[in-house]
């Protein structure tokens, strides 16, 4: 057996890190290494069970925190982390790692919060993010994004000089949190071996001493390092899974895009599953809570499962724990919306699903037997039922098991039962068992459970602890099945059931608990030869209010975020309302979010508390709208002096116009939101339409005014083809065409176009080609008649310090500060429902005083209007998103930080209308209402 090491700084690895990599942490650093079977930590087995956070679609630093508490309440040890060159890049040369860029705290963050990282800096990430991560200024830069053309590698050093560093600086080699570094994204297809080798090289060159990783994906690329050992070969190669797909409006699709079994990709590293489908992009537009059940318990239950014992990974990447908001002009616009849900574990609004509890009971699991970091197939136990299927795993050194129990057939609900014919470590075991529904167990036998002996078990494990001098141990199972568990004592032991109905009975060194899954049972195991235990025999949702911090189990809160001390404990804790709260811990005291509450002690020696639950809170209505015109750039005699000349007559884009000048937005340096153009011409007096082309991406629109008269809008293209011999050009893209009024040019005389285009965002890079990555944005042809045109362009100001690159386009507003708090509205008119086709302005203010001790998301709710509209949304200047009439998203995030939870908050909103239309008054909505939160 090969293992590999990555060796703590002052070896040859790290020498280039210099003190800047964290070189005074290097005393206690450890050494990373690994094997066939797992991940190393100073020799130390680790089963990575991480989860994917965007700290991009999070823009508050506390709520950074907030949910990174959550993560790892549910059990997980690990986060992966994209890094977004374009979202701290507003231009080449230009870096921005401040405020909500500040990676070098959340990183900080993940040390405080003892949760491992794979790091993730693409430089292409996909993500369904605006242009997949790469900054919307190398659209102008020549050379083919992801490869070694030499304008592209200059870009990506660029970033990676920068991100690296910081990277570097925290990995686990200097007593941090960074465990692996993963270079490029699904690097499929059109692949370049010497880019991907200058990726590790460059990482290398930094300082990086992890294993560097790669998720691979369709198959069609290999960076394996013992079966491919040519250039850019990884040390470590993931792999991605989504078995479920994304069919989010049929939500009982079962395995469309396979069994989701993560492959061996080499034979000297773990098994990771690198990105491992925990939600999903919502492409038919059905809402996340759809593609939530789609990827909900059950199916998490059997392909979870299947796949740990299935392949023996040891490496998890969930995609996403959390998925969060694509603000601003962050969203790529072909295949999401500024929600990105994702149907994840936790919800945009931070809130916890039956899927987080499933993830707390497998993460607990998998994190508390550390045997499964370590195995081998082994013999699985007989079934009599040939429709139940029995796989198993044993760790070669401890002979512990881990079998799988599934249906036979994967996509059955059926409720099937069978006998267990068991030839465990300690000894042969015939146990009954029943799949009830889609369902999979992980059942252990040979079991070292902290001082006791787990002969075999039908229950599942979800954790155990050792306190005081006793064990306390959590099993579960479906409700209302059947459940036995075979402890091994040297002398019958006394046993106590203290609660529920458990038959026990003792022979030959076995202690057998028979009980059916109901409720909570409780049962005092003390002598035998072992020091007591106390065994929690429960369901699937009893076990899922357990949570573990650190060695103290606490039940009845909403969410544990930490439990410190020893005679007294001190919990941070959240409650959504007034309970019972108990701690199984031998302290005597106990405190709650800073405050003593009164505990006694129970039978089964753990304190119980009844604590208060959250006040009651009231938000304030929406009024006093106020508004202003939107659109002042479509009239006739609006100054455009100060505007860019557009003349060019030539681009890097594969994709050339249908007229000139060049009039893409990108190559005139405006990459976000909207743009205006105005052309000038002298008329014939014969033309008789506009005829235009733009692409925008999906749902996006264009609308036209000549002389000032509003002609209407058209729908923008999503891309154009290059044309080449294999790819037909696109002649016509996002077309429209509008006809001119009678009287409105009139021979011989000057008229002015305008234009408002709407850029979506920026098409992915999926396939590594210029034909997507350089899609222009804005228009792409323009005529009237055979009128010759002169042209000027505006899009967004200077980008805004605080907010960024992706925060503002050209509308008036943006430019002017109107989304900004301290701008003065008093001029402005009292606002209407009724809009006219066009551009125009409504903002309001509110004041909000939340209690300080509670946790309150907001959400602003677009009731329904009519008409065809859409809404770009501010809070305090920050782009919340973009409500479309027509598109399926009402609910808008407002982020705490964002939002002043105590104070006055300004809300403004740019309001496009393409007809006569009727906005309904928005609302402020609770999410929830919990007692406690990040502090």
């Amino acid at each position: 057996m090969v293992a590999a090491t990555f060796w703590a700084p002052g070896s040859p690895a790290g020498a280039e890190a210099g003190p800047e990599a964290g070189a005074d942490r290097a005393v206690a650093a450890p050494k990373i290494t690994y094997d066939k079977y797992s991940l190393m930590v100073d020799g130390k087995r680790v089963l990575l069970w991480s989860g994917e956070f965007h700290y991009f679609r999070l823009p508050s630093q506390a709520l950074w925190r907030d949910t990174l508490e959550r993560i790892k309440a549910a059990g997980f040890n690990g986060v992966s982390l994209y890094f977004h060159w374009g979202y701290h890049s507003p231009k080449q040369g230009v870096y921005d790692f401040t405020g909500v860029r500040d990676v070098d705290r959340l990183l900080r963050m993940t040390e405080e919060l003892g949760l491992y990282v794979v790091a993730r800096p693409g430089p292409y990430i996909n993500a369904e993010t605006t242009g997949g991560g790469l900054p919307a200024w190398l659209k102008n830069v020549p050379g083919r994004a992801r490869s070694s053309d030499p304008g592209y590698t200059a870009a990506y050093r660029e970033w990676l000089d920068r991100i690296n560093p910081i990277i570097v600086r925290h990995q686990a080699t200097r007593g941090g949190s960074v465990i692996a570094y993963n270079a490029e994204n699904e690097y499929a297809v059109n692949t370049d071996r010497a880019y991907m080798a200058d990726i590790s090289a460059r990482a290398r060159a930094a300082g990086i001493d992890v294993p560097i990783t790669h998720n691979q994906c369709c198959d069609a690329a290999d960076w394996t390092t013992d079966w491919s050992t040519g250039q850019g070969a990884v040390d470590i190669l993931g792999v991605d899974d989504y078995p479920q797909a994304f069919n989010c409006p049929d939500p009982r699709t079962w395995g469309t895009w396979g069994t989701g079994v993560t492959e061996r990709r080499s034979r000297e590293a773990p098994v990771y599953a690198a990105e491992y489908q925990a939600g999903a992009i919502d492409l038919n537009d059905a809402g996340y809570e759809k593609c939530r059940e789609l990827t909900g318990p059950d199916y998490m239950k059997v392909y979870y499962k299947s796949n740990l014992v299935t392949s023996g990974a040891t490496m998890f990447g969930y995609y996403m724990a959390y998925g969060g908001t694509s603000w601003g002009w962050l969203p790529q616009p072909n295949d999401v919306y500024t929600s990105y849900d994702y149907g994840a574990a936790i919800t945009e609004n931070r809130q916890l699903t039956t899927k987080y509890d499933e993830f707390k009971r497998q993460g607990l699991f998998l994190t508390t037997a550390a045997p499964l970091t370590k195995t081998d197939p082994a013999s699985a136990p007989a079934s009599s039922n040939a429709a139940v299927h029995t796989e198993a795993r044993a760790n070669p050194d401890t002979g512990t098991q881990v079998v799988l129990v599934r249906h036979a057939d994967r996509t059955t609900d059926a409720d099937e039962s069978a006998t267990l014919t068991w030839t465990a470590p300690d000894g042969s075991y015939t146990v009954p068992v029943r799949v009830k529904g889609r369902d999979a167990k992980l059942l252990l036998a040979g079991y070292d459970m902290g001082g006791q002996r787990l002969a075999v078990s039908t229950s599942e494990l979800l954790t155990h602890t050792e306190s005081g001098g006793r064990d306390v141990a959590v099993l579960y199972g479906k409700e209302g099945t059947q459940g036995t568990t075979v402890l091994r004592y040297a002398t019958r032991p006394t046993v106590k059931v203290l609660s529920g109905s458990v038959q026990t009975s003792y022979a030959n060194g076995n202690l057998t608990l028979g009980y059916d899954h109901q409720g909570l049972a409780r049962v005092l195991i003390s002598d035998g030869g072992r020091r007591p235990l106390l065994l929690l025999l429960g369901t699937d949702a009893e076990a899922a209010k357990f949570w573990r911090a650190d060695d103290v189990l606490v039940r009845g809160t909403s969410l544990v975020r930490s439990a410190k001390g020893q005679s007294t404990i001190h919990l941070r804790a959240d409650l959504a309302k007034a309970g019972d709260v108990e701690v199984f811990a031998p302290a005597r005291g106990l405190t709650l979010n800073g405050k003593r509450i009164t505990a006694r002690r129970t039978p089964s020696g753990s304190l119980l508390a009844h604590a208060a639950g959250p006040k009651a809170v009231r938000l304030p209505e929406l009024t006093r709208w106020r508004s202003a015109e939107g659109a002042p750039e479509a009239k006739p005699g609006f100054d455009d002096s100060r505007w860019t000349v557009a003349d060019k007559t030539t681009t890097v884009s594969p994709i050339k116009p249908k007229t000139l000048p060049v009039l893409y937005a990108d190559d005139y340096g405006y990459h976000h939101g909207h743009v205006w153009y105005r052309g000038r011409f002298t008329s014939d007096g014969q033309e008789k339409t506009v005829d235009l082309n733009a692409i925008t991406g999906r749902k996006g629109i264009y609308q036209v005014w000549l002389n000032g008269r509003y002609l209407g809008s058209a729908a923008g293209g999503v891309q154009a083809d290059a044309g080449d011999a294999s790819t037909p050009p696109n002649p016509d893209p996002g077309p429209g065409h509008f006809t001119i009024p009678s009287g409105l040019l009139k021979a011989g005389q000057p008229a002015t176009l305008a234009v408002l285009v709407g850029n979506m965002g920026h098409n992915d890079d999926w396939t590594a080609e210029d034909v997507r990555q350089k899609q222009p944005r804005g228009l792409v042809g323009a005529s009237v008649g055979d009128a010759a045109i002169t042209w000027k362009i505006q899009g967004a100001r200077a980008t805004d310090p605080v907010r960024g690159p992706l925060n503002n386009g050209g509308l008036i507003g943006e430019r002017l500060g109107w989304t900004l708090p301290g701008y003065s509205d008093r001029t402005w008119r009292p606002a209407q429902s009724t809009i006219t086709p066009g551009s125009s302005w409504l903002r309001t203010t509110f004041n909000l005083d939340l209690p300080k001790d509670q946790d309150v998301p907001l959400t602003l709710r677009f009731p329904q209007g009519s008409g065809k509209y859409r809404v770009i949304l501010f809070l305090n200047g920050w782009n919340m998103g973009q409500y479309l009439s027509t598109g399926p998203q009402r609910d808008f995030a407002l982020p705490a930080g964002i939002l002043r939870e105590r104070g006055r908050n300004t809300l403004a909103l740019a309001v496009i209308a393409e007809e006569n239309a009727t906005i309904g008054k928005p609302t402020l909505v609770p999410v929830a209402n919990h007692r406690g939160g990040a502090r």
